[in-house]
Parts: C-alpha cells; sequence; structure tokens
C-alpha cells in the first residue's frame, strides 16, 4: 500500500490491524458516526488529501491506508510520499477517494495514528542528525504507549534509529533494582546463566564504575551506562572498550546527544523519541 520510495520496510497489517479494529470499535461506538450518517447519503463519494501541515519525517501511511480500507475496502488510498521520507509543510501525503462515509468516519482514528508515528519519527531523526559526526547509534526503550509498541518502534526506524529490547522476553536486562534484590552484579548475572538459554544476550545496567568493572569481569555482552556524568561516562567507554557494548542513558534529547556522543558510546538509549515526542500535525481535506 506504501509507495515504493519509502525508507524502511514495512509491517506486515496482521501485526497491528487488532489495535486498528479496537481503535475504530472505540471510536464508532454503539451507534456508528452519527453525525456524518445524518448529513451525507448512503451513496455519496467523495476525495480528499491527506496533508501534512508542519515539517517532519512521515511514518504510518499504511496503517492510515487500512484503517480507511478495514470501514469500506472500496476506498482507494494513493500515498505520494513513502514512510520515512522528510515533508514540508503543506506536502501532499495521500489521497483518498471512494464513499464518503467511511472515508469521514475513519478520519480521526487514521490522522491520530499518521501524526503519532510520523511525530516519533521526527524527534528521531533530529537526535540521528545531532549525533551524526560521532559513530554512535540512536536506539528506543521499552517507554512506549500501551498497544502501539510494534507501531511506535516501526516509527523509530522510519526516523532513522534502531530498536532496543520489543519486550521482556528479546534479552537480559539486569537492572538496578535486580541488582538490589540479587545482591550485586556477580550473583544476578550467574543466576541469568544458570536459567536463560545460550541465545539470550545480557546486558547489565550500572551507574558507578566498580559496577562496571564487576560486569567487564563477568564477558557479558553489553553495559548500559545510567546517568553518568559525562567525565564520568568517557571513562566507562574508555574501560569498556573492546570488552562490551557500551550504551548511555539518562535524560538524553536532541540538545544534549551530540555531548553523549562525543564520549565515545556506542549507543544512545533514548526514552523521549517515543514517550515525550510531539506529534506531527496531519490534516484531511476533503476536496470534491
Amino acid at each position: 500500500m506504501s509507495d515504493p520510495r519509502g525508507k524502511v520496510a514495512p509491517l506486515y497489517p496482521i501485526q497491528y490491524d487488532a489495535l486498528l479494529r479496537r481503535a475504530l470499535r472505540e471510536d464508532l461506538g454503539r451507534a456508528g458516526d452519527l453525525t456524518t450518517d445524518a448529513i451525507v447519503p448512503v451513496d455519496a463519494v467523495a476525495t480528499a488529501h491527506l496533508v501534512a501541515r508542519a515539517d517532519g519525517r512521515i511514518a504510518g501511511l499504511d496503517v492510515a491506508a487500512t484503517v480507511f480500507h478495514m470501514l469500506d475496502p472500496r476506498l482507494r488510498f494513493a500515498p505520494r510520499v513513502g514512510d520515512g521520507t522528510d515533508v514540508r509543510a503543506g506536502a501532499l501525503l495521500a489521497e483518498v477517494g471512494g464513499p464518503a462515509r467511511p472515508l469521514l468516519s475513519g478520519e480521526r482514528v487514521a490522522l491520530n495514528l499518521l501524526g503519532r508515528l510520523s511525530g516519533i519519527a521526527t524527534a528521531t531523526r533530529e537526535i540521528v542528525a545531532a549525533v551524526s559526526p560521532y559513530p554512535a547509534r540512536v536506539v528506543c526503550t521499552r517507554k512506549t504507549t500501551p498497544g502501539l509498541r510494534a507501531l511506535e518502534k516501526y516509527a523509530v526506524r522510519a526516523g532513522g534509529g534502531r530498536n532496543h529490547r520489543f519486550g521482556l522476553d528479546d534479552a537480559v536486562l539486569i537492572k538496578d533494582n535486580h541488582l538490589a534484590i540479587a545482591g550485586g552484579v556477580r550473583e544476578a548475572v550467574e543466576r541469568v546463566r544458570r536459567t536463560v538459554g545460550h541465545m539470550a544476550k545480557i546486558e547489565v545496567e550500572v551507574d558507578r564504575l566498580d559496577q562496571l568493572q564487576a560486569a567487564l569481569d563477568l564477558e557479558v555482552d553489553a553495559v548500559l551506562l545510567d546517568n553518568m556524568p559525562l567525565d564520568v561516562l568517557r571513562s566507562a567507554v574508555d574501560l569498556a572498550r573492546g570488552r562490551a557494548i557500551t550504551e548511555a542513558s539518562g535524560g538524553i534529547r536532541p540538545d544534549t546527544a551530540a555531548a553523549v556522543a562525543a564520549t565515545g558510546v556506542d549507543l544512545l538509549s533514548v526514552g523521549w523519541i517515543t514517550h515525550s515526542a510531539p506529534a506531527l500535525d496531519v490534516a484531511l481535506d476533503v476536496t470534491v
């Protein structure tokens, strides 16, 4: 459904169609679209333009298309750009045409999701651009909207970022509360190695250099360097170089990302791009 010029591999509809059905049921409720059904004749047809009202990076066109097709497969959705594309305010994103009632009834759900995902892609693009002089990569976190994780992580990819864990079953990430209960780094890592399979990577969150040294001595795969001042973060990166993947976390935003990346860290873990990114303003304007 999306334009082949899109710069990110699309999701399969089966990955999000249940979410869209819930969203449409929520909006249509028990009686349907009272306003549209009262005003628009059942046989009316219309054409509408899906446009960007602000500069940004687009993500979620296939999702928007699926919303309309769920309400009426006769609706035509013709994208004019692809996901992962940068647009200016006023840009035509897609044309939608066909039966007018489902076109209007699906408008809000489609715009909500498209604006949300494009906002995440745009925010990710900004941080990726900020760290572009350095080899560090930007990754997202599990700080996502409940039920929207697959879509929001897709939007991160559309923005040029990479994905961290999708869930608790992807990999082992031993955090501070795990360490507190286990009694320390060694105890936690040894318990994990007695339990998980050989394919699961192990990452340990640390906020002190002595914890980092303990994790490195245990040959973990990655270390999450949490909320470290820049001078300590540089020392941590030097200590871990060649021994484990280094991931910086804590308060990383577009205005702080470059300084963090300059320490030489491998990854910047950024929750802001999914939990605080503003939605991109998009609109649907009926033309006929």
